[in-house]
Formats: structure tokens, C-alpha cells, sequence
């Protein structure tokens, strides 16, 4: 049995955590356990294994794994060219490490070692307001060109605003899935999720199959606060999905930022409770920036992955999506249904990439809801 066949089994270990494996291996005698150490697990019967404090489904399953299981996803894994990171890998994340509840095994399509890069999570409600995702791209260009990874989950509104603001500044991003990588939700953020994983990652703890579940985005959010050096929340109503990761990241030991709003706006209200209950209140990157050094001074931009910062001003390079909403505005302002007929884009994307093409000089808002091009 080689190595990919030991982590496939591993990831289908249900509830196994890096300490519960770690603790159990200890026990039966590996005192500096590894991946090849899972064997003496395998086949024992599950009541000693829960003797060794593994949970009940895990150890039913290292019991018995389905062989055939195992094999379709060997499969799946060769073809859709992904990588999966083990507990006791170098390369798993170290900050995700310290965490209760780290994940034995993470399954990773695009670039593994992005995972291990300094993050900031950006999370919000899936129905902001117009500067709500203004201000999430806003907040992730800058961030992203300081030389933070944006970390965030895929989802509607908020959390897409942040992943385009990444990719927008030509920066890292990584979404966390509260699925299998197979079962991409929401599934009209595909293209999203395609320009990410080429750009950084998609991340997730679950196996193929496993299907966008209410339980599994609770698990989901500990892993985005978790990879992360703080979390920012943009936009989040009283009992937003959201709190819960900012929850998680004071639990953690992470920071936590929240950008107020006005008091007539319900999807800042969570925003305002965070800022009651000690988090930090943020009106600009600077103020995120200096929070995670550290320090109350200006400093210089973080190397940006081994680039230096781009000076403010510094024309924001544009992929194909972008380039294709440019061409179909052409040169007489247009609206945004005009654009989604053109270019076959759903109205959040549009919506989307036009505040980022906004932000980049490229176009210029106009009365009425219509945009020109500059």
C-alpha cells in the first residue's frame, strides 16, 4: 500500500482530526508518528481503536476501508490532478496546524504551497450592498498587493467580491469548499473557482462526494480562520454565518476586523456587535496591515510571493473575464443588463468585475446605473 493509497484512506476517516491521529499512533507506540505509521492502525478491530480515543465512524472505517472506494478515488484524485496534503506533510499549513480540530487530510486543487503563505481572510454576507462589495474587493486589492493571500469560502456576495479583488490585483487566493472539490458549491461560480485554483487554491477537508451539507460550512469556517492571520468581516447581519468564523478566529487566537457601517443598514449590525465585543474596527487595509505587524507605524508592503508591492496607481492587469466585460462595454456607456445579455455573465459577476474595473481606472460610473469606459 504506497503513500496516496494511506491518505485516501485517511480522508475518509469521518471525524478524525491531525491531534486524535496523533494521539492514538502516541499510544500505540509511535512516539514520532508519520504517515507510514497509519498502518499500524489499519485492520485492528474498532474497539481498540476507540480505546486509542478514535471516533467510532473512524474507526469502523480503518477497520474495513472499501478497497473500490479507495481505488475511484486514486482515480479521481490522477485525473483531476489533485493534491492532497497529510497531517504530518511539511507542506500542511502550519498556522491551520495549531488549531483544534486541524483536519488529517486536506485536498487541494491548484497550488499546495499557497496554503502556507501569509493569509487574511475577507468573509461577509452572500447579499451585500453595492459599497459592501465595493469595499471587500477594495480591501482585498490592497491587501493582496501588500503581499497577503485572500482567504475566503466561494460563496455568493462578500466572499467572490474578496476572491476578485485577489485576483484583480494579479495576487494569491485561496476558497475554502464546504464540500468535496468534486461537489463545487455554489455551482455558477465555476469560472470563479477555475481562475482561483490556477491563481492559488481550492481547499477542502472532505472526500469526493461529499455534498454542500448546513454541517459542513461550520467546519469550513474554522478552516478559513484557521489558515489565517486574522479575519476581516465586511457586511454581516445579526446572525450571519460570518460571526461564526469571527468567533472561530478570536477562539483561535486570531484577529478580528470589522468594517462598520451605518446604523439604518441591518447587514452591519453583526459588524457593529464584533466591534462591541473587542474586535478591531478597520476603514482602511492600512489598519489591517498595522494590526498583523504588530505595529501602530507605517511600514513597508509585505513582499508580495516573492514580488515586490505595485506603487498605488500601478494599472491593475486584467484576465480574460474582465477583458471580455471590457470589450462589450466598447466605447458608449452601457448598463449592466446590457452587459449580462452581451457577454452571457450572471449580473453578480458583471456587478463584480465592474467595481474591480472601476477601482482599476479602466471605466467610469455614470447616472442611471450605466458605465462608460475611460
Amino acid at each position: 500500500m504506497d503513500a496516496l493509497a494511506l491518505q485516501l484512506i485517511l480522508g475518509r476517516a469521518k471525524d478524525l482530526s491531525a491531534q486524535r491521529l496523533r494521539a492514538a499512533l502516541a499510544q500505540a507506540g509511535h512516539a514520532h508518528p508519520d504517515l507510514d505509521s497509519l498502518r499500524c492502525l489499519l485492520g485492528e478491530p474498532p474497539a481498540r481503536l476507540q480505546r486509542l480515543g478514535l471516533p467510532p465512524a473512524a474507526s469502523a472505517w480503518l477497520h474495513a476501508p472499501d478497497a473500490s472506494l479507495i481505488e475511484a478515488d486514486r482515480a479521481w484524485v490522477a485525473r483531476e490532478r489533485i493534491v492532497l496534503l497529510d497531517a504530518f506533510a511539511e507542506q500542511y499549513p502550519p498556522l491551520l496546524a495549531q488549531i483544534s480540530g486541524a483536519p488529517a487530510v486536506l485536498y487541494v486543487r491548484g497550488d499546495a504551497a499557497v496554503l502556507r503563505e501569509p493569509q487574511v481572510a475577507i468573509v461577509g454576507t452572500r447579499g451585500p450592498t453595492i459599497p459592501g462589495r465595493h469595499t471587500a474587493t477594495q480591501f482585498a486589492l490592497a491587501l493582496s498587493r501588500a503581499g497577503l493571500t485572500i482567504t475566503s469560502g466561494l460563496a455568493l456576495g462578500i466572499d467572490a467580491a474578496a476572491h476578485e479583488g485577489a485576483l484583480a490585483a494579479g495576487g494569491r487566493t485561496i476558497a475554502v469548499l464546504g464540500c468535496g472539490l468534486d461537489q463545487l458549491y455554489p455551482p455558477q461560480h465555476g469560472l470563479l473557482a477555475a481562475r482561483i485554483a490556477a491563481h492559488g487554491a481550492v481547499l477542502s477537508e472532505f472526500p469526493r462526494g461529499a455534498g454542500p451539507l448546513r454541517a459542513h460550512f461550520g467546519r469550513r469556517n474554522r478552516l478559513i480562520s484557521g489558515l489565517s492571520l486574522g479575519a476581516l468581516i465586511v457586511e454581516a447581519a445579526h446572525h450571519s454565518g460570518s460571526l461564526i468564523t469571527a468567533r472561530l478566529a478570536r477562539r483561535q487566537g486570531r484577529a478580528v476586523f470589522a468594517v462598520p457601517g451605518s446604523i439604518r443598514n441591518p447587514l452591519v449590525r453583526g459588524c457593529h456587535a464584533l466591534i462591541r465585543d473587542g474586535a478591531t474596527l478597520v476603514e482602511t487595509p492600512q489598519d489591517v496591515l498595522e494590526k498583523i505587524r504588530g505595529s501602530s507605524h507605517k511600514q513597508e508592503p509585505m513582499p508580495a510571493h516573492g514580488r515586490p508591492a505595485a506603487p498605488p496607481g500601478t494599472p491593475v492587469p486584467l484576465d480574460k473575464g474582465h477583458k471580455i466585460l471590457l470589450d462589450a462595454l466598447g466605447f458608449e456607456s452601457a448598463s449592466v443588463d446590457t452587459l449580462v445579455e452581451r457577454t452571457g455573465f450572471p449580473s453578480h459577476s458583471v456587478a463584480s468585475m465592474l467595481l474591480i474595473l472601476e477601482l482599476a481606472g479602466a471605466i467610469g460610473s455614470q447616472a442611471g446605473g450605466r458605465y462608460v469606459r475611460l
